[in-house]
């Protein structure tokens, strides 16, 4: 993937850790810093299969799920899948939708199926949905609603590059070649679906001590005790905590989970769960600083 991305290490490491624990992504940055470049290089590393749909007002569920229509040579109806049935959904600018297509790609994450006209359809193995908001343009747009958020297992904020990282992007454009073309980039599969089930599989394994079990509990429910939120992390925001953990440490070689690993991914798993209190929004307060002062008042096994 670095063929195709300069920099954001710590953005495509999240997709990875994401894909493994069988999770759903929400990548938050401005237009232009390389989120649609990032779902494309992660599905052709994989030989996955890649569709994007970019959300827009007029767009109908059926744009998404798919529809069943009237087979012009026969008297029955079949249904036709639509762009959900792949291995990576882009969801592009996914709050520039109204709810009810949002709410189409619930089940989607949820169940890994779609249900057209009274009818179940599974998904692709592996699925994964990508979304794409932008955090400074608000008009016009559609906030996801609590419910929804809480399907990604991880927001990822994509920031711009550092300087030599911005030289490099720019150098590739002097050259001529398309950031876009995968190929002449050299990115090639280095693996399949088979391996990300695998991958997996193999997290699974991973062992947590009660301890740190005990420690993601207690930081879970400092976040709904706290004076600056009116929404904490849910029993389902633990759980998929200790699931990104497991996939992070599995990816890394190692076998068990540490409190510095569940610190290192708290606010990515967490900062789009909780919702802070209108007058801690208004004196500027930010999630990931109420996070940082949580993961400080919660004592750390020893």
């Amino acid at each position: 993937m670095r063929k195709a991305v300069v920099g954001q290490e710590n953005v495509v490491r999240g997709m990875l850790v994401a894909l493994v624990a069988r999770g759903h992504v929400m990548l938050q940055g401005v237009p232009g810093v390389a989120k649609t470049l990032m779902a494309k290089a992660l599905a052709k590393s994989l030989d996955l299969g890649f569709k994007r749909v970019q959300f827009t007002p007029d767009l109908m569920p059926s744009d998404v799920t798919g529809n069943v229509i009237l087979q012009p040579d026969r008297t029955d109806f079949r249904f036709r899948p639509g762009p959900v049935f792949t291995n990576v959904f882009l969801a592009d600018e996914i709050n520039r939708t109204p709810p009810k297509t949002q709410a189409a790609l619930l089940e989607a994450m949820e169940e890994r199926q779609v249900s057209v006209e009274g009818a179940s359809h599974h998904l692709p193995k592996p699925f994964m949905v990508i979304a794409t908001q932008n955090p400074v343009e608000y008009e016009g747009t559609y906030p996801l609603p609590e419910a929804q958020l809480d399907r990604f297992i991880l927001q990822l904020v994509v920031n711009y590059p550092r300087a030599e990282e911005e030289r490099k992007i720019l150098r590739i454009h002097d050259a001529g070649i398309d950031p876009h073309d995968l190929e002449s980039l050299g990115v090639r599969p280095v693996g399949d679906a088979a391996d990300v089930d695998t991958a997996a599989e193999g997290s699974k394994n991973v062992t947590v001590s009660d301890e740190v079990i005990s420690y993601i509990q207690r930081l879970a429910a400092e976040t709904r005790s706290s004076p600056s939120t009116s929404l904490g992390v849910s029993p389902r925001g633990a759980a998929m905590m200790l699931a990104v953990c497991k996939a992070a440490v599995w990816l890394d070689g190692r076998d068990f989970v540490t409190p510095d690993d569940v610190k290192e991914w708290m606010k990515p798993t967490w900062r789009h769960r909780i919702m802070l209190r209108p007058e801690v929004e208004m004196e500027g307060g930010r999630t990931d600083a109420v996070l940082d002062g949580i993961a400080e008042r919660v004592d750390v096994p020893g």
